[in-house]
């Protein structure tokens, strides 16, 4: 059967991607995979012997985020499979993307300079995943310049 992975992280973008990977998986009557990957928790702050979160825990909290986030998608006719993980992102999405038809991902939209500082799992999934990527963009709004109102105005007539 034919298999679609979907990466999220409960953000809107994300949300997106779902929907998108959901729409295309009942398209080819494939299973959807719907992948969340916790970072594993390392803070500098915290005194040595402070708790840190058990892996239990850190599925758990992913497995309810995936639920959260599958309350959005009509998923009573498509086969779903939850995957919580802990680790890096991109590695992790690119090892369960292993044989997948599809591999779906959302992008915040940074890009330039600070998609370099911000280190977009997008961008390390597009390099090395083992099958298509589609990246869902967010939707681009508009904004009117001064140039495109001469344009418009002068589109009309002929020399």
């Amino acid at each position: 059967m034919p298999r679609i992975v979907v990466g999220i992280d409960g953000s809107e973008p994300s949300r997106r991607a779902l929907l998108l990977a959901a729409d295309e998986a009942r398209l080819r009557g494939a299973t959807l995979e719907v992948v969340h990957v916790a970072p594993v928790p390392f803070d500098l702050s915290a005194p040595l012997m402070a708790p840190q979160p058990t892996a239990g825990q850190l599925r758990a909290q992913t497995l309810e985020l995936i639920g959260e986030s599958l309350g959005d998608v009509e998923a009573g006719d498509l086969a779903v499979e939850r995957v919580a993980l802990i680790g890096n992102a991109a590695s992790e999405l690119c090892d369960v993307a292993r044989g997948a038809d599809l591999l779906v991902v959302g992008a915040r939209g940074y890009g330039g300079f600070r998609g370099l500082l911000v280190g977009s799992v997008t961008q390390q999934v597009v390099a090395h995943a083992p099958c298509p990527v589609l990246v869902v963009v967010p939707p681009r709004t508009r904004v009117a310049h001064p140039a495109d109102a001469q344009a418009g105005r002068h589109a009309g007539r002929s020399s």
